[in-house]
């Protein structure tokens, strides 16, 4: 069963008698049923009754309603409103659009529109470089879905998808001070998905892919990123990669082990675990076995799509057959990001000493953590109510800040590694610990050394590129 959690509260106004025990009659009778009170704010209080404002933390909707049901049996007890605390803070959207400059008066007008903001245009159009300078593209990022693939939901379409987009656009501010916008398309077809996020282009300075069910996500993203001269990071892939690798690499130092030669089991080949796979590979590692819900990927497995025919390809050098529990036998390393309870405490026991879990999957993981840390020496998860959440808000908002003022035209493997290493180094030798590898979300250094590494790393690349380019013809 479920904890009680903060995203499924609910706040109830009660009128209650003014005796000595109303207030711990209710929190009992709360408790009983499994809530967790969080909050009690008394909001009048006269002679004989007062209204209390009651917090209660609860395991989702129905459990909601058993609790609201149960305090309106209470004798002398009167409810009243009960508001979802999770729907009060989505009410007309978490986003606003603010003007930076005042428009207080006619000269103010002249200048912000007309006549004034022509001699601007005219610049950008004889030195379009100057857009960056001169208009909001400096610090705009399009958080771009379809809807296909949102968090545990799956396929419920643009519309449904656009909570979880701004709430995505409201972590882009509040870590990295980046003005991004939800835009939410209601099309699948690649070739329109591509077709439309060019054409909204110009006023963005990175596109941000978001929750595109595979394989079309990796066409989308290989496209747009040969085709535009913004980079285009879908976050599903590359920012869970990069969390994972910064988590696996700090695990690692823990228990003394080395990417190169350690085992590792990838439970997934979707968007996630393919870009976990390629940055692995990338960083170093050597020995790395995928099984998707046909099991092991090897050479010789029939029906192998484009993308499972790379993966035979660059993994599996012991070809290793069979299901996914037979893969993990002796490994070191376990990184689900698949689907919940594959795996049983019993099969992790199976693993190589001091084991590492990483069970990602989302609200359920691939193994119940509780069992995997019978037999692992770390085990990380995907949420918040365990230790050592890899989660990808780590990643992005450092990402695109140090591509935006690097002023990055494109982002590869090479900034992605930077960010790993830097998210990695933000936990200190005297920090780390099994149940420490990654930082807080709200760490103060986060945002400021991943963006530090990427935009130097970005910078270089940039050099590079116009030294291949050669000098600019007169």
């Amino acid at each position: 069963m479920s904890a009680p959690s903060v995203s499924s509260s609910i706040t109830a106004r009660l009128d209650v008698e003014a005796r000595p025990t109303a207030v711990s009659e209710l929190t009992t009778l709360i408790e009983k049923h499994g809530g967790l009170v969080t909050a009690l704010d008394v909001r009048e209080s006269g002679q004989a009754r007062m209204t209390v404002d009651v917090t209660v933390a609860t395991r989702g909707d129905s459990h909601a309603e058993e609790i609201s049901t149960a305090l309106r049996e209470v004798p002398g007890v009167n409810v009243g409103r009960i508001s979802d605390r999770t729907f009060l803070l989505h009410l007309g959207g978490k986003l606003q659009i603010e003007s930076k400059v005042p428009i207080r008066n006619r000269d103010d007008l002249s200048m912000i529109y007309t006549p004034g903001v022509a001699r601007v245009c005219e610049a950008i159009v004889e030195r379009p470089d100057d857009a960056r300078r001169l208009t909001i593209k400096r610090n705009t990022v399009a958080v771009v879905t379809d809807g296909t693939a949102v968090l545990g939901l799956g396929d419920i379409g643009p519309l449904a998808s656009l909570p979880v987009m701004e709430g995505k656009a409201a972590l882009f501010k509040r870590f990295a001070d980046i003005d991004a916008f939800p835009i939410a398309l209601d099309t699948s077809d690649v070739d329109e998905v591509v077709r439309t996020v060019k054409a909204i282009a110009p006023v963005f300075a990175g596109i941000n892919l978001e929750d595109i069910a595979a394989p079309r996500c990796f066409e989308i993203e290989n496209r747009l990123r040969a085709e535009l001269d913004i980079p285009v990071f879908h976050d599903d892939q590359h920012g869970t990669a990069i969390v994972a690798l910064a988590a696996l690499t700090n695990a690692l130092r823990v228990i003394g082990k080395d990417l190169k030669t350690v085992r590792i089991v990838l439970s997934g080949a979707g968007a996630a675990g393919t870009a976990i796979l390629k940055l692995l590979i990338a960083a170093g590692a050597g020995d790395v076995v995928v099984a998707d819900v046909d099991g092991v990927v090897h050479r010789e497995r029939p029906g192998l799509s484009p993308a499972l025919a790379w993966t035979a390809v660059h993994t599996n050098p012991r070809d290793l057959t069979g299901a996914l529990r037979d893969a993990v036998a002796d490994a070191d390393v376990f990184i689900g990001v698949s689907a919940p309870d594959v795996l049983t405490g019993d099969d992790v026991a199976t693993m190589a000493d001091d084991a590492i879990v990483f069970a990602l999957a989302n609200p359920r993981p691939e193994v119940d953590p509780a069992e995997a840390a019978r037999h692992a020496a770390i085990v990380g998860t995907g949420r918040s109510d365990f230790p050592n959440q890899i989660n990808n808000v780590l990643a992005f908002p450092g990402v695109f800040r140090g591509l935006l003022d690097a002023q990055s035209r494109t982002v590869n493997d090479t900034m992605l590694l930077a960010a790993a290493n830097a998210l990695a180094a933000t936990v200190s030798d005297d920090e780390l610990n099994p149940t420490y590898i990654v930082p807080s979300v709200f760490h103060a250094d986060v945002t400021t050394k991943v963006a530090e590494a990427v935009e130097k790393a970005a910078r270089e690349q940039m050099e590079l590129d116009e030294a291949a380019a050669g000098p600019a013809a007169p």
